[in-house]
Order: C-alpha cells, then sequence, then structure tokens
C-alpha cells in the first residue's frame, strides 16, 4: 500500500484547508485510518483517526475544529481543518493500520500545513 497525502499549504489563523490521503492496492475498506502531525524534534501524534467501521476519534485540540472522513470508493481519507491555529503548523502524515486483518501497517510522506497569525 502507498499513500499519497497532499493539501497542506499556507493559511492564515481562522482559514481552512482539506487534507487528502490516497491510498493505492487493494482493501482499503479493511484498513483503519489515521492522520499524524509531527513538529521539527517531536513525536508525532494522533490528530484524528477513522476505523474501517467508521468511527472517528479525534485529538482534544481539534475537536469541533476538524473533520475526518473517508471515501470507500476512491481509497481516499479527507481531514477537514476549520478554524485553524498557528499551534496546527506541522508535517501532517497519512497512516493506514491493517495489522488487525493481517494486512500490515503503513505511512504516506506528509504534508506541510502552516497557519500564519
Amino acid at each position: 500500500v502507498q499513500l499519497q497525502a497532499s493539501g497542506g499549504g499556507l493559511a492564515q489563523a481562522g482559514g481552512s484547508l482539506r487534507l487528502s490521503c490516497v491510498a493505492s492496492g487493494s482493501h482499503f475498506a479493511s484498513f483503519d485510518m489515521g492522520w499524524y502531525l509531527q513538529s521539527p524534534g517531536k513525536q508525532r501524534d494522533l490528530v484524528a483517526s477513522i476505523s474501517r467501521h467508521g468511527n472517528t476519534v479525534y485529538a482534544d485540540s481539534v475537536k469541533g475544529r476538524f473533520t475526518i472522513s473517508r471515501d470507500n470508493d476512491k481509497n481516499t481519507i479527507y481531514l477537514q481543518m476549520n478554524n485553524l491555529k498557528p499551534e496546527d503548523s506541522a508535517k501532517y502524515y497519512c497512516n493506514a493500520n491493517g495489522l488487525d486483518s493481517g494486512l500490515g501497517h503503513y505511512w504516506g510522506q506528509g504534508t506541510l500545513v502552516t497557519v500564519s497569525s
């Protein structure tokens, strides 16, 4: 499985961005998917996840502002980011977790989000 993330860029505080992650390969619907962020020198942290059953989990810092969704027909997940804050600035990585299904665990290359105040 290869994951291609896009949609990052520069936004002003209070603005919006939408990240996309397209997965190649098969069995996309069997993967739990997620978005993680990482700032220089820091660990990679969960932003939001969506299970293969459609259940979502959000980091407290983004609840009410970000929405994760998936389109299994397009092998794609999205992260709608609203009311952006400068502290949201980081590189965002797409993750595909198929360990429960014996399909492996994969990371995308990341897309950079920069929010100016």
